[in-house]
């Protein structure tokens, strides 16, 4: 099956907001990335490009080399990198074999880009965060 799966996406607050139509268009833009145990999959402090969906295995979270959570199926990380291409503010290391389904935001982009009410319905899911952040 090309793209993520629609279920684990829903789970993404950043794509609440979507409808079954715009999220299989996200969907169709993954791509499957596997990464071996003790592989880096993101390092902390370098560029954010990227989101990826766990399908199968382990990962570890460490801020300042200090472990502080772990991931596995239907996790996620780096929703936020696909729109402010900001530095990652933890390392994510696969701890057993990984298969996770990417994004990159030179795939995503264009697609927002094109379909304005994604691009709305994305600003309506980060202003709740940030509402959210500061309450």
């Amino acid at each position: 099956m090309p793209g993520a799966p629609l279920d684990a996406l829903r789970s993404v607050s950043l794509l609440a907001d979507l409808d079954e139509d715009e999220l299989s268009q996200v969907a169709l833009l993954f791509k499957q990335r596997r990464f071996a145990a003790g592989d880096t999959v993101v390092k902390e402090g370098a560029d954010g490009a990227a989101f990826f969906l766990i399908e199968s295995g382990e990962a570890s979270v460490s801020v300042r080399g200090v472990e502080r959570a772990g991931l596995g199926p239907g996790d996620h990380f780096g929703e936020i990198a696909l729109i402010d291409e900001g530095v990652r503010s933890a390392t994510i290391s696969a701890t057993t074999d990984l298969v996770c389904y990417g994004l990159t935001l030179w795939e995503f982009r264009p697609l927002v880009i094109e379909n304005g009410n994604i691009g709305w319905k994305l600003l309506h899911s980060l202003a709740k965060k940030l509402r959210t952040a500061e309450s």
